[in-house]
């Protein structure tokens, strides 16, 4: 492989230079005339969708079927991603429920245990008039006859 970037003797440089210096029009090569309205098939695709004419096609009528498939299983994939939405912010809403039962809960047993304390049942009794006992309860023994 020869490298392209390498250094051209001065020769082939001016005979370059020669070659581009401007022909005689007499002399010149006539030009080829430009092809006018080439399209490539993706723009003729797009141009007779949105002009309407692949529906006088036959080829689309064959196909039409399968574009109705298309377009319906497009319509559940939408409805679906609509169902996950809607699931998802229950799913949030129902854990957001969940902490705040579990923190009510936690503050509700807290309550529990404190009001269930042998000291603050005795001040609760104490407005009944009732006393805690001082002396330590005695054991009863009954002698059974045989």
């Amino acid at each position: 492989m020869a490298n392209k970037f390498r250094e051209k003797p001065i020769q082939t440089e001016q005979e370059e230079l020669e070659a581009l210096e401007p022909v005689d029009e007499k002399n010149a090569p006539p030009e080829k005339p430009k092809k006018q309205g080439k399209k490539g098939v993706l723009a003729k695709g797009l141009s007779s969708v949105f002009g309407g004419s692949f529906l006088s096609n036959e080829k689309a009528l064959e196909m039409a079927p399968f574009i109705l498939f298309l377009g319906v299983i497009a319509i559940f994939y939408i409805a679906n991603g609509y169902y996950a939405d809607d699931k998802i912010r229950e799913v949030n809403r129902t854990s957001n429920e969940i902490k705040q039962l579990r923190t009510e809960y936690i503050s509700s047993k807290s309550d529990l245990m404190f009001i269930s304390k042998q000291s603050e049942i005795a001040k609760r009794v104490e407005k009944l008039g009732l006393k805690e006992p001082v002396v330590t309860p005695m054991k009863i023994e009954i002698d059974t006859i045989k």
